[in-house]
């Protein structure tokens, strides 16, 4: 390395308009300056809410024709109790749903593109729009068709998310492949502080955040494999400045002793209201906001972290979603089910299930159950060929290119069809339906006082790693999602890893 390409991460005393005279020589110029300012200028909050504004008016509008259609037909005299014209209740209708979605926040930039913030503000203000409608029709004893709400209530509610799905599916494309539609961020604080928060933005491009620079104390840098990213770095005395010169918008504070709070307040105060921001980093990886509530105490903003639970009506909730999804399930691929058991049979001799010990909830032990896509004896070859491949001390072992796999067993592993058997699995209570997947009792005992939280709650059938890599994840990956998930449970949440299965299953990569 030259000492030219060294220098935004040289530790003596360097000034910001030193750093800052690199920029070209990183492939910046003044056209694309001039085009970083105008994006800036362009508020894109305003816009996209704008989009989903109308999309939303759209959609609901039209879940709102279709239940006067087939509740009613084409006929537009129709009267409610009183005389009031349907079509007037129709339009009150829709005009509460999309504000009732307004004041919930569902279209609020902090919650778009990424966590599940967005999906839950949409039933928050779709159940409660429809629920005060039935207490002033009761109050009022108003006689409103019940049909034409009980069509309207979950035709609306499923096109709205289908309209934020696919909203969320091309602003993220934007985010990952252009950077647009992000807030332009420099990270201030102490150099290893700093360098936590660094890799977690530069690991989620998605999230909205698009990091353009670092700033710290003097004499310090960021750590040493963050440095190939060859991001600039500018002092924390003239953080805001340089934030501008990068046409940044947001300042993130990771904190640090070198960061008093007289001083994160200094840069606040040095921001233009409305146009640039702050956020802080709480320190807490992992933990979501729902978990996370601000509390001012004698002066003092302190962070309110709940402990998580899935005990009361969380448990009930989910022990519902298990056993009808995992009824239905089994009820609608039963004719998949037989043909798999056909297959595995006539393909190659030996049992059509096979049986596994497992470790679930609480560390209790039980018999995981799958369609045989390995050869009678594949256990009894499983130590060499961990030996073979080097991985027999690491926990989540797999086993590329296996050649105990059969013929079929390939294809459905491939497609996963061989985890369809804990379907029963999930109806005798031993998995649930979504969760950490359950491991063998050797991969536990290598476990960690941090990875044996995955033993909290019941093991699943599909997880939050399955759906976020596959089996290309590495062990440390892997439980840090599994322990997101733990600690950050939510039926919202289930929901959607259970829609992010199928295209993880039917995706390029597949299983193995």
């Amino acid at each position: 390395m030259t000492a030219t390409e060294a220098k935004p991460f040289s530790t003596a005393a360097e000034s910001p308009e030193t750093v800052t005279e690199q920029a070209p020589a990183r492939g910046t110029d003044r056209e694309a300056a001039e085009r970083s300012a105008v994006e800036r200028r362009r508020d894109w909050r305003a816009q996209y809410s704008t989009r989903l504004f109308v999309t939303d008016l759209v959609l609901v509008t039209g879940a709102m024709a279709l239940a006067y259609l087939v509740r009613f037909g084409p006929n537009d005299a129709v009267t409610a109790h009183g005389g009031v014209s349907y079509t007037g209740v129709a339009v009150l209708f829709v005009a509460g749903w999309v504000l009732s979605l307004q004041i919930a926040g569902s279209r609020d930039y902090r919650v778009l593109g990424t966590g599940v913030q967005e999906y839950q503000r949409l039933f928050q203000a779709t159940f409660g729009w429809f629920g005060a409608v039935a207490i002033i029709c009761v109050a009022f004893k108003l006689d409103i068709a019940r049909g034409f709400s009980l069509i309207a209530l979950p035709v609306g509610l499923v096109a709205l998310l289908i309209g934020r799905k696919a909203w969320r599916t091309w602003l993220v494309r934007r985010r990952v492949r252009t950077g647009e539609h992000s807030s332009a961020v420099v990270v201030v604080g102490s150099g290893h502080r700093t360098s936590v928060v660094v890799r977690e933005l530069l690991r989620s491009p998605a999230s909205g955040y698009r990091l353009v620079g670092v700033a710290l104390p003097e004499g310090d840098q960021l750590d040493e494999d963050l440095h190939e990213h060859g991001l600039p770095v500018g002092r924390l005395h003239d953080a805001v400045p340089f934030m501008r010169r990068l046409g940044g918008d947001t300042i993130a504070v990771s904190g640090g002793e070198a960061l008093r709070g007289i001083d994160t307040k200094r840069m606040s105060w040095q921001l233009e209201a409305g146009k640039e921001h702050m956020v802080l980093s709480a320190g807490l990886l992992d933990v979501a906001g729902p978990r996370m509530s601000m509390r001012p105490v004698a002066g003092l903003s302190l962070i309110h972290v709940e402990t998580p639970r899935l005990t009361g009506w969380r448990a009930l909730a989910k022990g519902l979603m298990d056993y009808v999804g995992a009824g239905l399930l089994t009820i609608v691929l039963s004719p998949v089910l037989l043909v798999v058991a056909l297959l595995v049979k006539i393909t190659d001799p030996g049992p059509v299930l096979y049986k596994q010990q497992r470790i679930g909830q609480s560390g209790k032990p039980f018999q995981m159950l799958k369609f045989r896509s390995m050869v009678v004896n594949a256990d009894q070859q499983l130590t060499d060929l961990l030996a073979e491949q080097g991985t027999s001390g690491t926990p989540l072992f797999k086993i590329q290119d296996d050649p105990r796999v059969t013929r079929i067993g390939g294809v459905l592993r491939r497609y996963s069809l061989d985890e369809l058997p804990q379907l029963f699995n999930v109806l005798i209570g031993s998995m649930s339906l979504v969760g950490p997947r359950p491991q063998v009792p050797a991969e536990v005992q290598l476990y960690d006082d941090a990875a044996h939280r995955r033993l909290l709650v019941k093991p699943g059938l599909t997880g939050l790693w399955q759906v976020s890599g596959r089996s290309d994840l590495n062990w440390e990956e892997a439980i840090r999602l599994d322990l997101y998930y733990v600690e950050n449970w939510s039926m919202t949440g289930d929901l959607q890893i259970l829609t992010r299965t199928l295209r993880a299953v039917f995706g390029s990569n597949g299983a193995y």
